[in-house]
């Protein structure tokens, strides 16, 4: 979608079907109203339940970080594990937060690290790609980079009519608009419109256009090489950007200085490149990170399953 076909509310939308979404919404909108004490340790409840429900994806994130992070003793790891299992249960609450807060309320809860490098940057013609990775920040992450510098966004559409037209416009409230994130062309017509694009390469998209490269202790980690090419696009420029919570709530929005000399034409350097600086944020906070995805599924022909 684009800022020409954002969603609009539709008879349909109330048929019988969608309620369970509408229940989803509500609860959303009613966490958001409360009280920041009572989000903190409600925050805390659906994270320590999620942790006793969602017993593969604790298996996942525990065989990531052992994969990630060897040097490290199990008590070390688990501790990581259930920080990151605490911080998915505030995702929950930020999520609600960003979407339904006003502009005024969520500005008040964010501190920014590094706007000079916007402000650099935004004195000269160009486009930004805002490289990131899947902290659960990511929402909060996304409005608050929308306070200071309102940007484009790349995402997955949800299937459901509902949940997607309050996802859109939860996503835009201080941004542009967002665009699917298969439809590179709208990608790079926003790049050259000189927007602010939201790009996370952090994961693990398959064998096509991916190499393998380190991340972390691992040797070969599939990495896609879509960076390099939108950084290809005339006048654009760089930013690794991210957001942190802090410890009694609120963020620290961080904008990293421009990557320069980058892509330099090599697939696996530029990825390693994009890869290093990834593993630097994730180190500022490890436990904040989506640690239950696979990110090792896809494999160089011949190797078995890390999972």
């Amino acid at each position: 979608m684009t800022n020409n076909s954002s969603p609009k509310l539709q008879a349909h939308y109330f048929h019988p079907r969608n309620w369970g979404a509408w229940l989803l919404i509500g609860l959303m909108f009613s966490i958001s109203v409360l009280p920041m004490v009572a989000q903190h340790y409600l925050g805390l409840g659906i994270g320590r339940l999620g942790k006793k429900l969602l017993k593969s994806r604790v298996r996942i994130a525990r065989r990531n970080l052992a994969l990630c992070f060897p040097e490290k003793t199990e008590q070390q790891r688990e501790q990581i594990l259930h920080g990151c299992f605490d911080n998915m249960g505030h995702a929950v609450i930020g999520t609600a937060n960003a979407w339904f807060w006003s502009t005024k309320r969520f500005e008040a809860v964010v501190d920014v690290q590094g706007l000079e490098h916007i402000e650099k940057l935004r004195q000269h013609p160009g486009g930004i790609l805002l490289v990131s990775m899947h902290f659960w920040t990511l929402e909060s992450h996304a409005r608050a980079y929308g306070l200071f510098d309102p940007g484009v966004g790349i995402y997955r559409p949800n299937k459901n009519p509902v949940y997607e037209y309050f996802q859109y416009h939860g996503r835009t409230k201080n941004n542009k608009y967002l665009v699917e994130r298969k439809d590179v062309r709208s990608i790079i017509k926003a790049l050259r419109q000189e927007n602010a694009v939201w790009y996370a390469p952090d994961h693990d998209y398959g064998h096509h256009a991916s190499v393998f490269v380190p991340f972390f202790a691992q040797p070969q980690a599939a990495t896609i090489t879509g960076t390099a090419t939108l950084a290809k696009v005339k006048n654009t420029n760089l930013l690794v950007t991210y957001a942190l919570r802090k410890p009694k709530g609120g963020y620290t929005l961080i904008i990293e200085p421009p990557i320069e000399n980058y892509p330099v034409g090599n697939d696996e350097q530029d990825a390693r490149t994009i890869n290093g600086h990834i593993e630097q944020a994730i180190a500022k906070a490890p436990e904040q990170y989506m640690w239950i995805h696979r990110r090792f599924k896809s494999r160089p022909d011949g190797q078995d399953s890390l999972y």
